[in-house]
């Protein structure tokens, strides 16, 4: 059994790039594998809420750190278009040093898109959109002239020199839980499968629906690494546990944190948690933090549960 591999998520939040900066030297430093952030034009819910744009900030904390990996769970599809996205990614993986982890996604928020003049539309059309954009996109990254002709992009004989570092190509990660949709588009596309917080309850029912898409068209499903989303509350000891759990409890109550699949407990609790994570075949947890707890989170998981792990 391997190791897991651990990352962080910081939802960009804050009113100036400098502590979010700190806060990726400290994720680099304390020895999480890579740096999450959201993607959305404003703070989803709370738009007068200071909040930094995730392509901008990605290419940021890349220059500003030197082994730490930087993605979006997940960049929206309809905020760029496919070949202009492909591009960035190329491009940023490129003056990284073969450092961006790229998630994609059909999008999330009905609200921003309509306020924004952005294609919205049902979850099909959505879900069809951004197959055509992974179609580009990987025709792209594997260093071809990109021709397509779908019902939503069309584009001809693009080049994209130089090509990624990474080969075979940035890592591709799909997250979702849509049987319908998501799941056919992982098992086609997606090199890690991410398992969203609302997602963590179903996770047995959801592999066995990925790997019997897998099967359908001839994917070994082994070759999709899996990840999960959850969140991450630190209690020092049994003394501090209760205080630490009500707080979890007031900030990601809402069913879609799926709070009771997180990791909120004492370093002991969580050292039993993730080992039965890894023997349920998950290869990677991002840790959901809020940008004002994540610096002695961070720090304590270092310290006291990461020490404990298998090796």
């Amino acid at each position: 059994m391997s190791p897991l591999e651990f990352g962080i998520y910081v939802p960009q939040l804050v009113p100036a790039y400098p502590p979010l900066l700190e806060l990726a030297r400290t994720a680099e430093r304390t020895g999480f594998t890579n740096f999450w952030l959201f993607d959305h034009l404003w703070s989803p819910g709370l738009p007068e809420h200071p909040s930094l744009e995730a392509w901008t900030t990605a290419t940021a904390l890349l220059a500003g750190t030197t082994t730490l990996r930087v993605g979006a769970l997940v960049l929206c599809n309809n905020f760029r278009h496919p070949v202009v996205l492909g591009r960035m990614a190329t491009s940023l993986d490129v003056i990284s040093g073969g450092r961006l982890e790229f998630g994609l996604g059909s999008g999330s928020i009905a609200t921003e898109h309509r306020q924004s003049g952005l294609p919205w539309g049902p979850a099909a059309e959505r879900a069809e959109r951004l197959g055509e954009a992974l179609e580009i996109i990987t025709s792209m990254f594997a260093g071809e002239r990109t021709s397509f002709d779908g019902e939503h992009y069309q584009v001809a004989d693009i080049p994209n020199v130089p090509g990624p570092v990474q080969r075979p190509r940035p890592p591709i990660h799909i997250g979702g839980a849509g049987p319908k949709y998501t799941l056919p588009l992982v098992a086609r596309y997606a090199d890690v499968w991410n398992i969203p917080t609302y997602g963590l309850s179903d996770h047995r029912r959801l592999t066995g629906l990925l790997d019997a898409e897998c099967a359908r068209i001839g994917r070994d499903p082994a070759t999709i690494r899996r990840s999960h989303q959850a969140i991450l509350a630190i209690a020092e000891n049994e003394r501090e546990l209760p205080e630490v759990q009500a707080r979890a409890r007031r900030h990601y109550g809402a069913e879609a944190f799926g709070l009771d699949e997180g990791y909120v407990g004492t370093p002991a609790m969580l050292v039993d948690r993730l080992a039965e994570r890894a023997d349920q075949g998950i290869d990677a947890v991002i840790f959901m933090v809020g940008a004002k707890q994540a610096a002695a989170t961070m720090e304590l998981f270092a310290t006291e549960v990461a020490p404990r792990l298998p090796g």
